[in-house]
């Protein structure tokens, strides 16, 4: 028993430790308690109490030739999400290890079943890591536009003139063109924002925002829910949701959403069927979610600081910019109200 029992507690010794290490990342880092506490668990149902004897006296750390080894890779990990996904195929190759000499064991210890537990463990724990990173862009000014021309300027016009001016995430909107049409729209607007860090959105279409590879899509209350949207799309990518009060909000955020927008604040003649909502209510959601905020509709440099006082990250507009003689200057003014105001000494 003793090689076997020298493998099992190494094995288990790497499991709980690569399980520590998620645990922190899902407290500390993702701030979830649930996902905290089922990593806890997991580590928990680990322990062999009837073998914890002889497994502690066939331990021989100074004498294991592979424990001081250590690979480049290990050296090389730059980033939360490295450190995750080392620790993540830590446990579960040590799993699988544990799966085959947990047969020698008198008892039957749950080692396939929470390997694989691991895996959606993994990848939910991934997803959630890069979408926040992109969903800490949802910030400032948040222009939407058109795949149709606006007059003589062209949505990838006004978008380039929006992001000079200070825009910080743009939306792709076109409910009319067919989406063959708008491909090579969405793939143009893509590469204008990452070239300069700016978020992009496409509105509704989720096989689009997939086949142009968005950041994101953003979705309404009539179009295809939250959950079923991200099972479809690729991990990484983000969801924003329209809302009207807390509960959508707070719906939108438990099925998935990354940033939920509120609105219409102000009157607005972008949208036939709009659902008033009040600076109250920007407010309450505010105060419920812990995801960004954008505010929506009707805001123009006349009211746009209001939303910003209520709390929102983010304000979406389109003719306030669209329909501008000056699309960069009229962004510009938008912008600065997220700026931080200069103090000066007296």
């Amino acid at each position: 028993m003793s090689d076997s029992a020298r493998i099992l507690d190494a094995n288990l010794d790497r499991v709980r430790e690569g399980l520590r290490v998620l645990e922190d990342i899902a407290r500390f880092a993702l701030d979830d308690p649930k996902l905290s506490g089922r990593l806890k668990d997991i580590r928990h149902r680990l322990v062999i109490d009837k073998q914890t004897t002889a497994l502690l006296s066939a331990r021989d750390s100074q004498g294991d030739t592979g424990a001081f080894l250590n690979t480049e890779s290990e050296d090389r990990r730059s980033t939360l999400f490295d450190i995750l996904v080392a620790n993540a195929k830590r446990t579960q190759e040590s799993l699988r290890v544990l799966e085959e000499m947990g047969k020698l064991l008198p008892d039957r210890m749950p080692f396939k079943e929470i390997r694989f537990e691991m895996y959606e463990v993994e990848k939910d724990m991934a997803s959630r890591l890069l979408r926040r990173e992109k969903a800490s862009g949802i910030r400032g000014l948040y222009v939407i536009v058109d795949g149709e021309p606006d007059g003589e300027r062209s949505g990838l016009e006004i978008a380039r003139a929006a992001i000079a001016g200070g825009a910080r995430v743009v939306q792709l909107r076109d409910k009319v063109r067919e989406k063959g049409l708008l491909l090579p729209v969405a793939v143009a607007l893509r590469d204008l924002c990452r070239q300069n860090g700016v978020v992009f959105i496409v509105n509704d279409h989720v096989d689009l925002a997939i086949a142009c590879e968005a950041d994101g899509v953003h979705v309404g209350q009539k179009d295809l829910p939250v959950a079923e949207t991200r099972r479809l799309l690729p991990i990484n990518m983000l969801i924003g949701c329209s809302t009207n009060n807390v509960g959508e909000a707070q719906r939108a955020v438990a099925d998935g959403a990354d940033y939920v927008a509120v609105g219409a604040l102000f009157p607005t003649a972008s949208k036939a069927d709009i659902r008033p909502a009040t600076l109250d209510v920007l407010q309450d959601v505010r105060r419920a979610v812990d995801v960004p905020v954008v505010a929506i509709g009707g805001i123009n440099h006349r009211n746009i600081g209001m939303p910003v006082a209520c709390g929102a990250d983010a304000v979406a507009v389109i003719s306030a910019v669209s329909s501008a003689p000056d699309p960069e200057s009229a962004a510009r003014t938008l912008s600065d109200v997220f700026s931080p105001k200069e103090v000066t000494g007296g």
